[in-house]
């Protein structure tokens, strides 16, 4: 009767948390600000509750706090967090190290930059079982070894030898899920652990993270701003914004009948229509025969890419991680010359490498990349970022300048009162539409935008695709836009490329690419886009195991 009644009693039982943090703005005097607000929530053994919300709405700063951690100077400074029946803030610095990797594990946004390079897979597998003296050396092998199998690791026996270079990143992915899995934990905060997958990849760690959740028992906290996904794992879900909580019910009350406006935006997030352009006579871009490769005699990355890019119009590239995607950007800016084929830009040849390209030919191709937390000068105005590209292409100055920085502001709906921000003072949607501000300052044809919304919440990504169509009328810009959603495909594109393992599997006008038949690739594409409906991920991987049964 004991055992029956603890598993009925909460896990973790967080009460009326508060959590703050000093910021330093320039000119002024440290001030705290509050992050989390009076926020409670409850989980018991076995049961996954998913966090949802748009970036800065709490939802990793509430999921560390289970761990008693605060990154980047933040602090815990009211309320309880009881796990296991004991408020784990009142167990000193020495209590937290203890659960810390036994009673409860974390799992990064980034298994790449989680692993230490110099060290196998293996060892850092099983380092918090031999820390905590969970099990032996041998023991604590071969339980990993059995997660390998448990989460569909090529190899099982020997993957562990790899160093983490050697494996790919959906791989990565899942040999995190085992180290946090390994030491036998009571719970696990899985924090956006799919968001910077491919579609295809997703959906194997997906199904990979929900077995492995069902078959051990362990309870998990889902963090993430993609409510498809969380539908797939999630028994309830928690709605955040601002620090607050906005609702909090179960999967299929949230999905199909959400009861505050917020949480109903997010279920109804529309996709954008864009209606398909016409190409003109000639493109002013064009990707010859292209071929390319990483150091001399390495393998192959490009191989024989041909595309064309037309004036106002954009080519969205798809594809898995490896693809050559941001490759083939690589290969058009000059970072990687081509060994075979030529990059011809209104009608005449680039040259292969950057560094022999003049200012004119510079300023004409800009690039908006997928992580504008690391795009940024952190020490930069707002208004210095964006005015960089106005001095040194247009050699503008002083009120000239001003004009101009307040005019791109204004493009980007945000205003010249954001011109004496910092970066850190931003959302993450508003650091994008810096960059884009950045991008225009140049007055370019053609943009290179890489993954630019990948990390987005829906409702700010929306935000972002609309300002980039709205901008490509009025500007005439063209748009190279790398991406594996395929939502966004359809919401921005003109023409699609779609590539695999370095060659063009399939191009042509979005009318076409899209329309069946479709090639095994585009077809295993287009079923990995997570729907928002309880029981997709099953039926995704039957119809694959069926596919794979019938070749």
């Amino acid at each position: 009767m004991a055992e029956a009644a603890k598993k009925q009693d909460p896990l973790l039982d967080i009460r009326k948390l508060r959590i703050e943090a000093t910021v330093f703005p320039p000119g002024e005097a440290p001030k705290n600000i509050v992050l989390v607000h009076d926020v409670s929530l409850s989980l018991k053994r076995g049961k996954v509750l998913g966090l949802i919300g748009e970036s800065g709405a709490g939802k990793s700063t509430i999921g560390l706090s289970a761990m008693g951690y605060g990154r980047g100077g933040v602090r815990i400074t009211g309320g309880e967090v009881m796990l296991n029946g004991r408020d784990i803030m009142k167990a000193g610095k020495r209590g937290i190290r203890k659960l810390r990797g036994k009673e409860v594990c974390y799992v990064a946004q980034s298994a790449a930059a989680a692993f230490n390079p110099a060290h196998k897979l293996m060892d850092q597998v099983i380092e918090a079982s031999l820390e905590h003296g969970t099990g032996t050396r041998a023991q604590a092998e071969k339980r990993a070894v059995e997660l390998f199998r448990k989460l569909s690791l090529p190899d099982p026996e020997n993957i562990g030898e790899r160093y983490p270079h050697q494996v790919s990143g959906g791989q990565l992915q899942r040999v995190m899920t085992a180290m946090a899995l390994c030491s036998e934990p009571d719970l696990i905060v899985f924090d956006e652990p799919t968001t910077a997958l491919d579609v295809t990849t997703q959906i194997d760690v997906l199904a990979a993270i929900k077995d492995a959740i069902r078959d051990t028992g362990v309870a998990a906290l889902y963090i993430t701003h993609d409510l498809a996904v969380v539908a797939q794992v999630s028994d309830e879900i928690m709605v955040l914004r601002h620090g607050r909580l906005v609702e909090w019910g179960g999967t299929q009350q949230i999905i199909k009948e959400p009861r505050q406006e917020y949480t109903n935006a997010l279920v109804s997030v529309h996709e954008i229509t864009h209606d398909e352009q016409q190409p003109g006579e000639a493109p002013f871009l064009s990707v010859k025969n292209v071929t390319a490769a990483y150091g001399r005699g390495g393998p192959k990355v490009l191989k024989d890419v041909s595309v064309d890019i037309f004036p106002g119009q954009t080519l969205a590239v798809v594809g898995e991680s490896g693809s050559g995607k941001s490759t083939l950007a690589r290969a058009i800016t000059g970072l990687l010359p081509p060994e075979q084929g030529t990059v011809d830009f209104d009608g005449r040849p680039l040259a292969n490498r950057l560094a022999n390209r003049p200012k004119e030919d510079l300023r004409q191709l800009q690039m908006i990349y997928q992580m504008a937390d690391v795009a940024m000068n952190p020490r930069q105005t707002v208004g210095t970022i964006i005015g960089r590209p106005l001095e040194f292409y247009f050699n503008m100055r002083g009120a000239e300048r001003d004009r101009r920085i307040a005019e791109l502001l204004d493009k980007i709906e945000m205003g010249k009162g954001f011109s004496d921000r910092y970066p850190a003072e931003l959302s993450g949607g508003q650091k994008q539409r810096v960059c884009i501000a950045r991008s225009l300052a140049a007055k370019p044809k053609l943009i290179i935008c890489d993954e630019v919304t990948s990390a987005l919440d829906p409702l700010v990504a929306n935000g972002i695709l609309k300002l980039l169509l709205g901008l490509q009328k009025e500007e005439g810009v063209a748009y190279l836009f790398i991406t594996h959603d395929l939502a966004t495909v359809k919401s921005i594109a003109d023409s699609i490329a779609v590539m695999y393992r370095g060659e063009v599997v399939r191009y042509g006008p979005k009318s076409k690419v899209l329309a069946p038949p479709f090639d095994d690739y585009t077809d295993l594409l287009l079923s990995s886009v997570p729907e928002m409906e309880i029981g997709w991920l099953e039926k995704a991987i039957k119809g694959r195991r069926m596919e794979s049964a019938g070749n």
